[in-house]
């Protein structure tokens, strides 16, 4: 698994973006509006790991999750339930790929996707 970003709910997008442009040096990578409502921002560094900004309105501000990318989601899901992980939601399509969630065992959400 490749630790691929960590996302952040934000109140204030522009706010946001010109701290981590400004502040921490890093750059705009992409932006997505996949609906109205829903704003995504990556922004990246050095590496390849990125920071992900979303704003919406079903989530509270903070951290959000880390995101581990993966090669075949389906069977690192079914090898991480043997080993005792608890899946929170199962591999589910998106229009990049398929997700899945997992839940540490402090109650941090990982992430699982698998790009097409």
């Amino acid at each position: 698994m490749k630790v691929k970003y960590a996302t952040i709910i934000v109140e204030d997008m522009d706010e946001s973006i010109k701290f981590y442009t400004d502040v921490m040096g890093l750059e705009i990578d992409s932006q997505h509006n996949p609906y109205p409502g829903l704003t995504i921002t990556l922004l990246k560094g050095e590496g390849d790991a990125m920071i992900e900004l979303i704003k919406n309105t079903e989530n509270e501000t903070g951290l959000f999750s880390v995101g581990m990318e993966v090669e075949d989601i389906n069977k690192t899901v079914k090898e991480l339930k043997s080993k005792g992980a608890k899946i929170t939601k199962e591999p589910m399509p998106i229009t990049i790929g398929t997700l899945a969630f997992l839940e540490d065992p402090n109650g941090a959400t990982i992430v699982l996707i698998q790009h097409h």
